[in-house]
């Protein structure tokens, strides 16, 4: 009896999402395609000392030189479906 319900869980698992979900996830990756992502933070501990850091993010997307509405139009239609309702250059920059 437990074997045909996890089959219908797994089956439900890989199956499209809603499309504004898929639009609101591809976003980020298409952005990253279009330029890094980072970020510097300095400041002192309680102690007097200097504390810092740098995050910088990447893509594959951006090494390889793929065109971010492509990556956006692509991600969105492997999660949803379907294609976008808009297209990503339409969608305020980050």
């Amino acid at each position: 009896m437990k074997k045909p319900l996890i089959f219908c869980l797994l089956i439900t698992a890989c199956g499209p999402i809603p499309l504004v979900q898929a639009e609101k996830e591809c976003l980020e990756r298409a952005q990253l395609a279009q330029q890094p992502r980072g970020e510097v933070s300095l400041g002192v501990g309680s102690n007097g000392k200097p504390a810092g850091g740098l995050t910088v993010g990447i893509s594959s997307d951006f090494i390889q030189g793929r065109d971010p509405s492509q990556v956006f139009d692509s991600c969105v239609f492997q999660r949803a479906g379907q294609m976008p309702s808009r297209p990503f250059n339409t969608y305020p920059p980050r």
